[in-house]
């Protein structure tokens, strides 16, 4: 069993790398390399540091943990997040980057106007604070049942101390410390994911092979739903809605493109959103390979299963008998996997509300550094306070409570970048609050609607376009 103690030297010395990386590429204290990185990323870099953002510690501990409740059927959705790719970076990159933009919405601006860009940046504003801290919330439960409740330190503290170590490394390079930073914590997830399975085949006395063609995996290795389209799983509901939450969740999503608009031209940043997209559909597959294998494991060294699946994985690294090496693995590759999201949505929330909400690129320099400081903390408490409530109110995994959350705030942005990208019509701007509070309504009601009233039909991840789409519609009746 791995001790308090040393979990916690081996979280220091990781933010100590961080923090050494944080001050090499935050030499330059300005806005242009905050936001832009001064547009000289590379791109390689660039894309396999996605995966790390992408990922998040979401991945990391739930998506195995979620293994016993529906299989191998999320690998649907992650085949859908292929075509979503493909979108982003043949139509909304392009877009981005002829306008030259540093936040995406202001297209909204230059497309519709004032109040459709304020709709957009706001619904981003919120669905980022929440999807960050659902990633900040599993790290923080994880660091809290094995290090600080041995230490009499309450969640609320774990919390504070979790960002305040990321406020710290990006204060001053922002995106570009990110874009180093998230290199190294894919890397770290990665290995932790390999090493995971290598070592817990070995205790088994497997090999890989045989892990993968013995009779327990087939107890968890059903893909494909094709024989019931009522099901919340069915195929293509899985797959069509993996693709819209791609094209939400990264191609509306500041937090995500913001790396992408930091290469040095389009056709790199379309050679890192490919790349990016098919090194995340292996690395996820990594993750639900290991999720059959940490049950399989439990079962067979009579390990009781945690009442919240998220716990699973770190119970068998840090308390399952494989070792200390094992479990410091886990550490780095799960506060890699956590921290590779959650500092760069601390910087895009930094960034969308600057530019999008108080506009300080029409200041002075000297202004705009100030205000964007000032921010960066601002930031930092409402992820503190968002964390904390999720304490108490989340009750189900929390892979499932990101994507169901995204299905209701993504809806509008999808509703107004199609409505602008697909139609040649302009809206009267004034009545876009009245089209998104309405179908924000309308959507609430479909997404609680009891399945015996539609004839047992199970509403599942379909309800982000269905959003979109009510949106859209919304807008064609407002325009001009």
């Amino acid at each position: 069993m791995l001790s308090p103690e040393i979990i916690l030297i081996t979280v220091l010395s990781y933010f100590a790398l961080l923090t050494l990386v944080s001050y090499i590429t935050g030499k330059e204290d300005n806005n242009k390399v905050f936001f832009k990185a001064n547009k000289n990323s590379n791109w390689l870099i660039v894309a396999f540091g996605m995966v790390g953002a992408s990922l998040s510690g979401v991945t990391f501990i739930s998506v195995p943990g979620w293994v016993e409740d529906t299989q191998f059927t999320y690998f649907q959705v992650v085949l859908g997040y292929l075509v979503g790719y493909l979108f982003v970076a043949t139509i909304l990159l392009p877009i981005y980057y002829r306008l030259g933009l540093t936040s995406i919405y202001e297209y909204l601006d230059q497309r519709f106007g004032k109040n459709s860009y304020l709709v957009g940046s706001v619904f981003f504003l919120i669905s980022r604070v929440l999807g960050a801290s659902f990633r900040l919330f599993l790290v923080a439960i994880v660091l809290q049942e094995f290090v600080f409740d041995s230490m009499k330190i309450p969640f609320e503290i774990t919390v504070i101390f979790s960002i305040l170590l990321i406020w710290l490394y990006t204060k001053r390079g922002g995106i570009k410390t990110i874009v180093w930073t998230d290199t190294i914590q894919t890397t770290l997830m990665i290995l932790a994911v390999i090493l995971s399975i290598i070592y817990i085949n070995k205790s088994l006395d497997w090999s890989i092979t045989e892990f993968l063609y013995s009779s327990d995996i087939k107890e968890y290795n059903r893909i494909f739903v094709m024989d019931n389209f009522l099901e919340r799983n069915f195929f293509w509901k899985h797959f069509i809605g993996g693709a819209f939450i791609t094209i939400c969740m990264t191609g509306l999503d500041q937090d995500m493109m913001q790396k992408n608009l930091t290469c040095r031209n389009i056709d790199e940043a379309k050679k890192n959103m490919v790349l990016f997209s098919f090194i995340l559909v292996f690395v996820t597959f990594l993750f639900i390979l290991l999720g059959a294998l940490l049950y399989i494991y439990a079962y067979k060294s009579n390990i009781s299963i945690p009442a919240n699946s998220d716990l699973l994985f770190p119970k068998i690294a840090l308390e399952g008998g494989l070792g200390q090496f094992v479990g410091i693995t886990f550490i780095l590759g799960l506060i890699a996997a956590a921290y590779s999201s959650a500092d760069s949505a601390l910087t895009s929330l930094t960034t969308s509300f600057c530019i999008d909400i108080l506009k300080i690129n029409k200041l002075p320099e000297e202004h705009q550094i100030k205000i964007r400081k000032q921010t960066h903390i601002w930031m930092s408490l409402a992820l503190i306070v968002v964390v904390i409530i999720y304490r108490y109110v989340l009750d189900r995994n929390v892979i499932d409570s990101l994507l169901i959350v995204a299905q209701y705030t993504y809806g509008p942005l999808l509703g107004l970048f199609a409505f602008g990208i697909f139609t040649k019509f302009q809206i009267d701007d004034k009545k876009v609050y009245y089209v998104v509070i309405i179908n924000m309504i309308l959507i609430i009601f479909l997404g609680n609607i009891d399945s015996s009233l539609i004839g047992g039909y199970s509403i599942g991840y379909e309800l982000l376009p269905i959003n979109g789409l009510l949106n859209f519609i919304g807008l064609y009746l407002i325009r001009k």
